[in-house]
């Protein structure tokens, strides 16, 4: 690990339990703050999310949004009835063709959100804590030069208090190291809950798949550099586990993100585009059967040039 990072691993890293949320609101002052949680088919743990932030977070957030992403379930309404204004991913700026994936939600959600620090939450966390919001908004309520707060924890999974977390230990940290040494001090670099002043957000580019996060990464450290970043220790977070081959097809958008940013950066020169089908194999009475899915990304403008 480079000595810098070092350094800031040590400066830059604190515990949710630093930031008590009655101190957190006396340090807001006249700063706004929202809440994003981008969803598709989690009626049953967006209505509690959603119910624990109004609920614990008063004073501190001043708007709870979700955007419902071509839910086939009542998402949408389980989240309004637990006090969140809603938004249909592709109603969002409707004069755009509509592409998939997570960071097409969190980006949109920048034109329907006005806060000027903007927290973003998975919506399929279980025994969901208010502390997971309070605490990557932290350090942006308490230092100015901060621009972009990551939470980390344990991954519990199948009962293990630690396990999961699989692509980041086998794709997104190895391409980090490699690549992006700066980087490397962040624990969870894949984490869904994180902060950010609107002013970067809105001066940066979001992929549309799940490589969104370590685009975000990559791409704030070249605008404000290392030391606009902080992490938050927030103890544990627990989800749904994915299958082996969901997780495949995450850890084929992440490397595509990682090659998007490398080949930007002239790091490397391609001689061909990368392949954007992913061929994965389920046993059947017969052998294997063959079964593909499109993993390509998109990417969208940073969105102060949309105005």
């Amino acid at each position: 690990m480079l000595p810098e990072v070092r350094g800031w691993l040590r400066r830059r890293t604190s515990s949710g339990a630093d930031w008590p949320i009655q101190a957190l609101i006396e340090a807001k002052g006249d700063t706004t703050v929202s809440v994003v949680l981008p969803a598709r088919d989690e009626r049953e743990t967006v209505g509690e999310i959603v119910g624990v932030i109004r609920r614990e977070l008063d004073g501190l957030v001043d708007e709870v949004v979700v955007i419902d992403s071509r839910s086939g379930d009542d998402t949408a309404a389980v989240a309004a009835r637990a006090g969140a204004e809603v938004h249909a991913q592709d109603e969002i700026l409707p004069q755009l063709a509509p592409l998939d994936g997570k960071g097409e939600a969190l980006w949109k959600s920048l034109a329907v959100t006005s806060g000027e620090v903007v927290a973003f939450v998975d919506a399929d966390i279980r025994h969901f804590r208010a502390a997971l919001v309070s605490g990557v908004l932290g350090p942006l309520l308490a230092d100015p030069s901060v621009a972009y707060a990551k939470g980390c924890y344990d991954r519990p999974l199948n009962g293990a208090p630690n396990g999961g977390g699989r692509v980041t230990e086998l794709v997104a940290r190895p391409l980090i190291n490699l690549h992006w040494p700066q980087l490397a001090g962040f624990v969870q670099p894949l984490s869904g809950e994180y902060a950010g002043r609107r002013s970067a957000l809105e001066r940066v580019p979001f992929l549309t798949g799940y490589g969104v996060e370590l685009g975000l990464l990559i791409d704030l450290l070249d605008l404000a550099g290392l030391d606009a970043f902080a992490q938050v220790d927030l103890g544990s977070r627990e989800h749904a586990p994915q299958s082996t081959e969901a997780l495949g097809g995450m850890a084929a958008q992440i490397m595509l993100a990682a090659w998007s940013r490398l080949e930007r950066q002239g790091k490397i020169h391609d001689a061909e585009e990368p392949e954007v089908e992913l061929a994965q194999f389920h046993r059947s009475e017969t052998g294997h059967d063959v079964l593909t899915r499109d993993v390509s990304i998109a990417e969208r403008p940073p969105m102060i040039t949309m105005s």
